[in-house]
């Protein structure tokens, strides 16, 4: 099935009902909690919001020039299967999903399929993801809502598919963004809330973990149009340059453009 056309869309409101992220574990050593904390705090704390969306702008510029074909890593056909694929990933590396993928989506082609599933067969297929029986209801969930109310198609509307069991507003978006083209907001994974915090585009966020307030700043500094390209190229940029533990601030090309560069030595 060839992708929709892309269009461009208003944003929609972050509002309460968002899905509340867990806060840091308790005793985590003090220098790993500062340095997720207060590594944005610094020069880049002090921006005006024009310096920062100037800066933004040129990080998403490098971001295109490194990650050119840069794509969710779900592997997926068609809407459904991104969602059912999304659902998966929680908690869970895009790796293992998607060697769970292949056979889970030959068993169920439709919505109407995953809805008649038997919850037993479904739970011994994606296992292997973790939080099995939890996804199991979810899927199953989501197809019958997706049958019943959406004539066996996935909706392409933030309010429609925040309906859907298992779907807050991290997958919307991912549908939303990756399958039908409609920046309505940022996709916030660990890899974008690690990064946005040390190249300093989240301000108002307590932590990396702090989902919704790091959604609202990158929507404030991010070009639009860029909201899901720009969010491809940092879960890339977080994978093979800044990672958890160890960032290679040396071999970065963002680092002149980044807060946080040359300070985890």
């Amino acid at each position: 099935m060839a992708k929709k056309m892309k269009t461009k869309t208003k944003p929609t409101k972050i509002t309460s009902g968002a899905k509340k992220q867990t806060t840091a574990t308790k005793g985590a050593a003090p220098a790993k909690k500062r340095s997720t904390k207060s590594q944005p705090k610094g020069a880049a704390g002090k921006e005006s919001l024009d310096a920062r969306r100037q800066r933004a702008e040129r990080i998403v510029a490098e971001l295109d020039r490194l990650y050119p074909d840069a794509e969710c890593a779900l592997t997926h056909k068609n809407a459904l299967e991104l969602l059912v694929a999304t659902i998966l990933s929680a908690q869970c590396t895009d790796e293992r999903v998607n060697k769970v993928t292949p056979a889970l989506f030959k068993r169920y082609s439709s919505a109407k399929a995953f809805a008649e599933a038997d919850v037993a067969e479904l739970e011994a297929m994606i296992q292997s993801t973790g939080f099995f029986r939890n996804k199991a209801k979810s899927i199953i969930g989501a197809g019958r809502v997706i049958t019943d109310r959406f004539g066996g198609d996935v909706p392409d509307n933030m309010d429609d598919l925040l309906t859907l069991p298992g779907v807050a507003r991290k997958t919307a978006n991912v549908i939303l963004g990756t399958w039908f083209g409609k920046n309505v907001g940022v996709v916030v994974d660990t890899h974008i809330g690690r990064l946005a915090h040390r190249l300093g585009l989240s301000w108002r966020s307590r932590d990396t973990k702090d989902a919704v307030k790091i959604e609202l700043d990158l929507m404030e500094v991010l070009p639009q149009d860029a909201w899901t390209r720009a969010g491809h190229g940092l879960i890339h940029h977080g994978r093979q340059v800044c990672g958890a533990r160890k960032p290679d601030c040396g071999a970065c090309t963002l680092a002149p453009l980044c807060p946080s560069a040359h300070t985890f030595e």
